[in-house]
């Protein structure tokens, strides 16, 4: 991913000396594991941590050879540990042992960062939809005004959300937290069947219930399909932003420093533009679960065709993820809410807002549904059409006043009646 989008404790993990790094972790637990069987003298194995070691550009200058990452690291490696314990590395493994081990390794370094975003971000919402309570302002349904909510709500919305993924998130980093040692085409036919858990545990991670040379792919599939699901919510949470952001509504802006431009040529302008990255960065991770998928298919017991796709997906998604989870939380931190233009939106067109209040109140009068919708309707698209005022086209409706007294409309045109669940809704969740 480009410097542009990643933050550096995510980016190191990914990075190839950190890719060699998980490598050397995993041999290793491989070779405390042998010695923990009483294959491997404890003192030899004691020398061979201290000794491995390996430089990128040695293993590149081999890799140039042998066409063969993997082969290049244990060269690399083998030439700084001597013929004598070179002997003890690598016994009995293949190449996946130790890249699909790694390769959960480094995904699960990236959850906890992952997890720590989440925290945070969940924390910033809470305590807006805790401030915003009851504020009060304007639901929307097809992008046109339905009925009052409050902004607290809106923000309560996209609280559970952001936990519903969260969870989804953890409980697929919790599964794919497996490893293998299992030799060529899964069998253990050069190792100890007994290895591949003692060296899973000593790692943090759980063995494989069966293997066939590489971990199946649709543990990695799943995982992917939850980073997409976040960067769908994050999306809706950032197309919510841009709406309200828009200069005929002008609920919400997002916070615009001292010296920032919005454009290069209007000077006016002040535009939602991290809100917009995080909508185009969402289609990018969406679009590598599709990538995430297709690697489910391989040939047999084992190919490669997903390796080449998987370099760049996953780290890719998990490093925009964290960038984007880190946005949104400054986005949010930062959110200039605009109280008083959501209050005037409510009543605009004189509340037409208001219509179903004055519906049921016909209806309760002693009018048909059809009458009384007849009525309002009447009433609320004149209002809407011509710029008007629907509590006045109501004050000089016969059929109306005929129904209803200037109480009555009154009664029906009260912001609280809107707001006296807030409080139920909210004792569902638990805070």
């Amino acid at each position: 991913m480009i410097d542009r989008y990643s933050r550096p404790e995510m980016a190191k993990i990914w990075d190839l000396n950190s890719k060699f790094e998980y490598y050397l972790k995993v041999e290793l637990a491989v070779c405390d594991g042998y010695a923990q069987l009483g294959h491997f003298p404890k003192d030899e194995i004691e020398k061979v941590r201290k000794k491995a070691k390996f430089s990128i550009e040695r293993i590149d200058k081999i890799e140039a050879e042998v066409h063969h990452d993997v082969i290049a690291f244990l060269t690399c490696v083998n030439e700084s540990l001597g013929p004598k314990l070179s002997r003890y590395m690598h016994v009995g493994m293949t190449s996946s042992d130790v890249i699909d081990t790694a390769f959960a390794l480094q995904i699960q370094d990236s959850s906890e960062i992952i997890r720590d975003d989440f925290d945070t971000l969940l924390e910033t919402v809470r305590i807006m939809a805790q401030r915003y309570k009851y504020t009060a302002c304007i639901g929307r349904s097809h992008g046109i005004h339905a009925e009052i909510t409050t902004f607290g709500l809106k923000l309560l919305n996209i609280y559970d959300m952001l936990e519903r993924v969260y969870k989804n998130f953890v409980d697929s980093a919790e599964e794919i937290r497996v490893g293998q040692i299992s030799g060529p085409v899964g069998t253990y036919s050069n190792l100890p069947i007994e290895l591949e858990p003692i060296v899973c545990e000593n790692l943090g991670l759980k063995p494989a219930r069966i293997s066939t040379q590489i971990i199946a792919r649709d543990y990695h599939a799943r995982f992917m399909q939850s980073l997409g699901l976040i960067a769908s919510v994050i999306e809706q949470i950032a197309t919510e932003i841009r709406h309200l952001q828009r200069t005929e509504v002008r609920e919400v802006e997002e916070g615009f420093s001292k010296n920032q431009k919005g454009s290069s040529a209007m000077p006016h302008k002040k535009n939602p533009v991290l809100s917009e990255n995080l909508c185009g960065l969402a289609r990018v991770v969406r679009n590598n679960v599709n990538t995430a998928m297709e690697n489910v298919v391989l040939w047999h017991e084992r190919d490669i065709s997903h390796s080449s796709a998987e370099r760049i997906i996953f780290p890719d998604s998990l490093t925009l993820i964290d960038f984007m989870l880190n946005r949104l939380n400054n986005v949010l931190s930062n959110l200039v809410v605009k109280e008083n233009n959501m209050k005037k939106n409510t009543n605009l067109f004189g509340g037409i807002v208001y219509s179903q209040k004055i519906l049921l109140a016909l209806i309760e009068n002693g009018l048909t549904r059809e009458e009384a919708y007849r009525i309002v309707q009447k009433n609320a698209l004149d209002a809407f059409e011509n710029d008007g005022n629907f509590r006045y086209n109501l004050e000089h409706d016969d059929d109306v006043l005929e129904v209803l007294s200037t109480d009555d409309l009154d009664d029906c045109f009260q912001q609280n009646e809107y707001l006296r669940n807030v409080d139920a809704i909210y004792d569902k969740f638990v805070f």
